[in-house]
């Protein structure tokens, strides 16, 4: 079964783009077939692996009210094994467009699924506020994966986004479940990043996945060479930790399907 993985946190700047980006680059380097969505109007995942966002005449925008279908909407990346439906400025439209209309949070899930079983994996890259497009894109995946930045209110704010988690498991998709947590800008050299990820792994035990996402250089630099950092530099300690990742990722779906 395709594994259809939202990408969320309601805070911004915790890593979700470079995460969605780099992982998904990661889970195809391991020969998995593996859809990126872009469902920030921002574009930065798009912008992330080599597509300018406004070049688009077709994008999740067009898919998302019907103009288009995805088979004409998707691209592919100079990765072999990983697409991406990419996304521009046009999205911030669909917040409006799509609120008052029956059925509004199942648009993407209607979009998508004459061609998920395309793919072995794909990933849903969600804007940083609980809107009608991040419920799209807990509607229609099996699970959530979650970075947390290690700051000072990530606790708190990881424990709000699992409240609104469990709002739309109850409402809207009962088959959603927590794929994991992953500690971002991880600094080891900082005393409070090291007890922000003993409080995390604390209190959410076996959900925080054992790989750490380090501050780092190349992660910063990628997306300005419109590259995922994996293919500007793969030797980085932010590119290896991503590798490391979707190993962890994939190990963590055979284990869940047996």
């Amino acid at each position: 079964m395709t594994r259809i993985v939202a990408v969320a946190n309601q805070k911004g700047g915790v890593g979700k783009t470079t995460t969605s980006v780099n992982l998904s680059a990661a889970i195809a380097l391991q020969g998995q077939s593996v859809l990126l969505i872009d469902l920030d109007p921002q574009g930065n995942a798009t912008s992330g692996v080599g597509i300018d966002p406004r070049s688009l005449q077709k994008s999740i925008y067009t898919c998302l009210i019907r103009q288009a279908t995805p088979e004409e909407v998707v691209q592919s990346t100079d990765i072999k094994g990983l697409s991406v439906i990419p996304a521009n400025a046009d999205l911030a439209g669909a917040e409006i467009e799509l609120v008052g209309l029956d059925g509004r949070e199942h648009y993407l899930r209607e979009a998508i699924k004459n061609i998920q079983t395309d793919y072995d994996v794909i990933i849903l890259d969600c804007p940083p506020a609980l809107g009608i497009l991040t419920i799209n894109a807990l509607a229609a995946a099996n699970s959530v994966l979650i970075p947390v930045q290690c700051e000072y209110y990530a606790l708190e704010g990881l424990t709000r986004l699992i409240g609104s988690i469990e709002r739309v498991q109850t409402l809207i998709n009962p088959n959603l479940s927590i794929e994991g947590i992953v500690l971002t800008m991880f600094d080891a050299r900082n005393s409070l990043a090291r007890q922000v990820s003993e409080q995390v792994r604390g209190h959410f035990g076996d959900k925080v996945y054992q790989s750490v996402i380090p501050r780092n250089v190349t992660l910063a630099e990628a997306p300005s060479y419109g590259r995922p950092g994996i293919l500007y530099n793969m030797a980085s300690s932010g590119s290896q930790a991503y590798l490391s990742l979707a190993k962890e990722f994939l190990a963590h779906g055979e284990k869940s399907a047996r």
